[in-house]
């Protein structure tokens, strides 16, 4: 039998779609991200067998992120200061770790690109 696997697009797209339980066979594979958006947004992951999820562990920062898809009036303040100071974190670490070895500017770009490239931005 053929195996199916799912990436974190088709579980926002099932999500989406309302599906909130996927049962987790041995012919069934779910990439990293798509444990991670699967958690994210409450959806119940039903095994038939022993957890065989991946080994990469969970990001915080995706896993910080609202389950909402689209942010209302009333939390895009919210989220934009989430992202600011998940911004600000991230370039804190960097600088913690690299000191003035890296382009300050340079530094700002490359964080939006990769939270941009994460969904998070």
């Amino acid at each position: 039998m053929p195996k199916e696997f799912y990436t974190e697009r088709d579980i926002e797209d099932m999500f989406k779609r309302g599906v909130m339980s996927l049962n987790v066979t041995e012919n069934v594979v779910l990439t990293e991200l798509a444990y991670e958006k699967a958690n994210q947004l409450g959806m119940q992951l039903v095994r038939s067998q022993p957890d065989n999820s991946p080994s990469a562990p969970v990001r915080p920062y995706i896993a910080q992120k609202t389950a909402s898809a689209a942010p209302t009036a009333s939390n895009s303040l919210s989220a934009e200061q989430t992202e600011r100071d998940l911004q600000t974190r991230i370039r804190q670490a960097v600088v913690a770790r690299m000191g003035n070895q890296v382009d300050s500017e340079l530094l700002d770009v490359i964080i939006q690109r990769v939270l941009k490239s994460t969904g998070v931005k």
